[in-house]
């Protein structure tokens, strides 16, 4: 009867420890799922929110502007027109602020000297675009986020 015993304890020893490892992991999720939390959205984070800093465009053009737009706000000159442009521009596996694709063929169109970068949050993505005027499409690029970005090429 003492080898049986001897034997019997050391197989629930063995059990025990087995199950009690087992159940560590269990443990750490409710720790990991914590984590993996994001923070709660704080009101003014919420909604689309770009910043727009143009330069060299002329007076009247140049300075930094904020724009946020569902719902529209900011200081900006045309809250409401650059939200609706935004809006024109994006699709579904697209994205709006997309540079000049490598390898298009542009005109040699002289757009001057105005420049731009729009940066922060649209369509619950990350966005830092850079805009100038150097070609024809750059041309089209800009013209194409009016008015987002100043209207080129008349009074301010």
């Amino acid at each position: 009867m003492d080898s049986v015993l001897p034997g019997a304890g050391r197989r629930l020893l063995l059990a025990s420890l087995s199950v009690a490892a087992s159940l560590v992991p269990l443990t750490a999720v409710p720790a990991a799922a914590a984590g993996a939390v994001p923070p709660p959205v704080r009101p003014e984070e919420q909604g689309d929110h770009l910043t727009v800093v143009v330069r060299h465009a002329g007076a009247g053009r140049d300075g930094t502007y904020e724009v946020r737009c569902h719902p529209g706000a900011g200081r900006h000159p045309d809250v409401a027109g650059a939200c609706r442009v935004l809006d024109e521009h994006t699709r579904w596996g697209r994205d709006p602020f997309a540079p000049v694709p490598d390898g298009t063929l542009c005109t040699m169109l002289y757009g001057g000297p105005a420049t731009a970068r729009v940066t922060g949050t649209w369509a619950g993505r990350p966005v830092d675009a850079s805009y100038g005027r150097g070609d024809g499409c750059e041309i089209a690029r800009w013209d194409g986020m009016v008015p987002l970005l100043p209207r080129m090429g008349g009074p301010a």
